[in-house]
């Protein structure tokens, strides 16, 4: 049975990963919340650490905003080694070189506040219904409308959750 780890107040959970999504960087307290040694997940892909309750639509979506050099927000189940889970509260942005090329993504989590992570858990669970009837394009066209519903942009309603 999953377990549910709690972020310490003070945690922030970094990394960097490359235009691929391998992990290239890993601070301790990934290390820490994740599970695993350095040598585990170096180089693995950063999905590694995705739990299956997360919606393909939100990653769809974040890899849509970094690829295009815009920083994102969003609310994450990670799964651990042993197949716990910790909430996170995540900003990811791309890094660029001298000449404004993106190099890398980098990630900064942190702990989320427990009022939002109960009104993510319901948008994720209609998003995945979305998914399993139309695929990633209902899940798609079904976030629009649930951030649509709040009239901000997607960014705004995340920060507005954790704010």
């Amino acid at each position: 049975m999953e377990k549910e780890i709690i972020l310490e107040s003070n945690t922030l959970i970094t990394s960097k990963t490359d235009l691929k999504g391998n992990i290239i960087y890993a601070n301790s307290d990934f290390l820490k919340y994740a599970g695993y040694q350095m040598n585990e997940i170096l180089y693995q892909p950063h999905s590694i650490v995705r739990h299956h309750d997360m919606p393909k639509t939100v990653f769809k979506c974040l890899w849509n905003y970094i690829q295009e050099g815009k920083e994102i927000f969003a609310f994450v189940k990670n799964k651990t080694k042993f197949n716990d889970y910790y909430w996170v509260f995540a900003n990811v942005t791309a890094s660029f070189d001298q000449k404004g090329k993106i190099i890398n993504y980098y990630s900064v989590r942190r702990k989320p506040k427990k009022e939002a992570i109960g009104i993510i858990k319901e948008v994720y669970k209609t998003l995945l219904k979305a998914e399993q009837n139309g695929g990633i394009k209902a899940g798609i066209e079904e976030l629009v409308n649930i951030v649509n519903s709040y009239k901000m942009s997607y960014n705004q309603l995340i920060l507005e959750l954790q704010a």
